[in-house]
């Protein structure tokens, strides 16, 4: 029988506000980051959830930078950012402050040149020549894992396990989350709430991932219907009539975050001012009104109009 996790009770009514280390300021930096945490608790973000910061994969690299998606060793911590020491030490402030921080954990799969490529080979899909491949065509700068390994398995979950244990962090989100299959999800969360309660938030709307695993989930069907009405292709009435499945019906003990940006809409879509044009200002009222977690991308409470890039420094 499956074991529903209670949803934490700090995380209630809490605001997601995601980092987007790279960007934030010049050096992007940890230390420089911190300087802005007095503002974000004023902001009223109550859940910094940080993107990757692991070292990011050299081969086959997109841009000067690459892709955070695209990690080398799920153990460290970018040197471009920071040490460990600092990463911890953020975390703790963090903390004082009365604020909670989850990291952006991606499970599908990693850069061409992680160590495990070399030290476990049969961690990773193969085609049918033998040869290790992107999950998608365009996703080239990365290679799928085998969830049909049971090392693998137990690896990636002492390595989420790690970051629970010497840092301090309080959950993870859970990048393409629908890639993965949901029973390693289901096993990665009993396992972790050995260490500490802990919340996880899926990029994913599959509602069976809240059956178990996951408190929050994406409402990506309500995002792209705020989009359509931007563009003039629903009126604000559709909102009306996606409200019970989208929310009333929602899973029970299981939330759904909304949005109006994140780093892929922001660098693919546009920005929300782009996007949403003169819809932005009433969808982001209802973003906060409706139920729900609401989600602040970096730079979003600023009016950042601009498409931050993904691969390089901007």
């Amino acid at each position: 029988m499956s074991q529903k996790y209670p949803f934490p009770e700090w995380a209630r009514n809490q605001v997601v506000y995601e980092v987007n280390l790279r960007q934030y300021t010049p050096g992007g930096t940890i230390s420089e980051f911190r300087e802005h945490l007095p503002r974000l608790k004023a902001l009223g973000a109550g859940i910094l959830w940080f993107m990757p910061v692991q070292p990011v994969g050299i081969l086959n690299r997109k841009g000067t930078l690459g892709s955070y998606y695209s990690i080398r060793n799920y153990h460290e911590v970018n040197p471009e950012f920071g040490t460990l020491q600092e990463f911890i030490d953020m975390v703790r402030e963090i903390h004082s402050m009365g604020m909670h921080v989850i990291l952006d954990w991606v499970a599908n799969h990693t850069s061409w040149d992680h160590h495990w490529v070399n030290e476990h080979p049969d961690f990773y899909r193969r085609n049918e020549a033998g040869e290790v491949h992107p999950p998608f065509p365009e996703w080239e700068d990365v290679i799928g894992l085998d969830y049909s390994n049971p090392d693998m398995r137990r690896e990636m979950i002492e390595s989420m396990q790690f970051w629970i244990e010497t840092t301090g962090i309080d959950g993870f989100r859970c990048d393409m989350a629908m890639l993965v299959p949901t029973d390693f999800w289901n096993e990665a969360r009993k396992k972790l709430e050995t260490v500490k309660p802990v919340f996880m938030l899926a990029e994913a709307e599959q509602r069976d991932l809240a059956e178990e695993a996951f408190d929050v989930l994406y409402n990506w069907n309500l995002h792209h219907v705020f989009n359509d009405i931007a563009k003039g292709k629903y009126s604000a009435d559709e909102i009306r009539w996606r409200i019970p499945s989208e929310i009333t019906e929602f899973p029970s003990g299981c939330d759904n975050l909304l949005f109006i940006s994140n780093h892929d809409e922001n660098s693919w879509n546009g920005s929300e001012i782009e996007r949403l044009n003169f819809a932005l200002e009433a969808l982001a009222v209802l973003m906060f009104t409706l139920p729900g977690m609401p989600l602040i991308y970096s730079g979003m409470e600023a009016g950042n109009y601009r498409r931050l890039k993904f691969f390089d420094k901007d």
